[in-house]
């Protein structure tokens, strides 16, 4: 098979959340049970650290990730979804898995005969993630969850470490309607004996957490009730944090969420230095953070993508991402030019609500290159009944377009809504740079 041919029918004939939405979550362990053992079990093999939540949780791997590489760890870092390339959810030390590792390993499931095991995209992706990560032998991996925690695919691991970041409304028609049953499910990579570290939660949710703990006899430390770092100084390209377990330190992502985010990291990795379960220097904390992007290859987190006019995106697409967002938009001085477009299965008008809160700002309203995205005019049609204005455009490319034709140097652009938009536009801004 060519790469291509693989990443064909990655896409094409496993079943993809990622496109198709809901249909395609299958949910259980027996299919990823059943793969990891044919495999070879490389699940048991792994030292790993298990990271859920609603939202968070990329920013959070690679965060924690990049610590890691510069404490001189080998670190595997299992991610979704990607933006541009499907390797982007499969790195060690930054560097994407090889087009020939994706391919060899389709070919070995492909000569397995594993008739009797048909996996989603999801769970064929985690073993392949896993089954590289110990062919290479890596010290450590950190592993996101796709969707949930109990019954998601990497939770077949037993890992040093579980961290959930927070919980909020998302993916309701598979999690539950209510923050307690989402938090449940989340709770489910809590595992015996194992400390777990949470971010943000309280109330019925916090109390969701401490049960299942409880039941694991597992240790439990939620980041809020003991804020590991004293200030949070927002600068243009980094957020200085005073007094953490590590120093004084500067991350380069600089995403307003960022500092609830950082909590959580802090206090796992310094959960890993205190229980003597990974050695982790202060310096090497210090150095990981201050490039998150460049030694992880982390995107699309209120990320800078133009100047003159100041042009940013950012993947929140929830109403616990926008309870930031808008916020930070509506702070920005000036004129704002905000491109939006979201996928078919999200409640919306939760989010059009708070984004109808950014003064100054003209929306124009668009949908991804994927088949769950949301009809433009159907979102400005539902904006409307949320108080917003905008004009409709039938693919990401035209309304960036309008949005830059219409900018003034001083004005900013935001592009974003949703994973998927976010992709396009850095395609787009690839594609201009790099011209075929």
């Amino acid at each position: 098979m060519t790469y291509k041919e693989t990443i064909d029918f990655l896409f094409s004939q496993l079943a993809m959340y990622q496109s198709q939405g809901p249909s395609a979550y299958k949910p259980g362990l027996g299919n990823t049970i059943a793969l990891d053992n044919a495999f070879g079990s490389p699940s048991r093999q792994l030292k790993a650290i298990h990271i859920a939540g609603t939202n968070g949780k990329g920013s959070t791997s690679h965060s924690i990730a990049a610590a890691l590489q510069a404490a001189g760890y080998k670190t595997g870092l299992f991610t979704s979804p990607h933006l541009l390339d499907f390797r982007e959810r499969i790195r060690i030390n930054g560097a994407m898995i090889r087009e020939e590792e994706v391919t060899g390993f389709v070919e070995r499931y492909m000569q397995l005969g594993l008739g009797d095991i048909r996996p989603s995209f999801f769970e064929l992706t985690t073993i392949m993630a896993f089954d590289w990560f110990v062919r290479e032998e890596v010290d450590i991996a950190v592993i996101e969850t796709g969707l949930g925690g109990r019954l998601d695919s990497t939770n077949i691991l037993t890992p040093l470490l579980c961290v959930i970041t927070n919980i909020s409304l998302d993916h309701t028609a598979l999690l539950g309607n209510t923050l307690e049953e989402i938090a449940s499910e989340k709770a489910g990579i809590i595992k015996p004996g194992i400390p777990a570290i949470v971010g943000e939660a309280s109330g019925k949710v916090r109390n969701v957490f401490e049960r299942k703990a409880a039941g694991e006899n597992a240790p439990i430390t939620f980041a809020t009730d003991c804020l590991p770092y004293g200030e949070a100084i927002f600068h243009d390209d980094r957020v200085e944090y005073t007094d953490t377990p590590f120093g004084t330190l500067c991350c380069d992502l600089t995403g307003s969420y960022q500092a609830a985010n950082m909590a959580t990291v802090l206090t796992a990795l310094a959960t890993l230095r205190d229980r003597n379960l990974l050695f982790i220097s202060d310096d090497a904390v210090k150095s990981g953070l201050a490039d998150v992007t460049g030694s992880t290859g982390l995107m699309g987190r209120w990320m800078t993508v133009g100047h003159n006019p100041l042009t940013v995106c950012d993947t929140g697409h929830n109403i616990g991402g926008w309870e930031y967002l808008a916020p930070r938009l509506a702070a920005i001085p000036g004129h704002k030019e905000i491109v939006l477009g979201f996928v078919n299965d999200k409640e919306i008008a939760p989010v059009l609500r708070l984004a109808a809160t950014i003064p100054d700002a003209t929306f124009r309203f668009t949908q991804a290159s994927v088949n769950r995205a949301l009809a433009a005019s159907e979102l400005a049609s539902r904006a409307r009944e949320c108080g917003i204005d905008g004009t409709a455009y039938p693919s990401m490319a035209q309304a960036y377009a309008a949005a830059c034709e219409a900018a003034r140097a001083d004005d900013t652009i935001f592009v974003g809504g949703s994973t998927f938009i976010v992709a396009d536009l850095l395609a787009f801004l690839q594609s201009i740079d790099r011209p075929e």
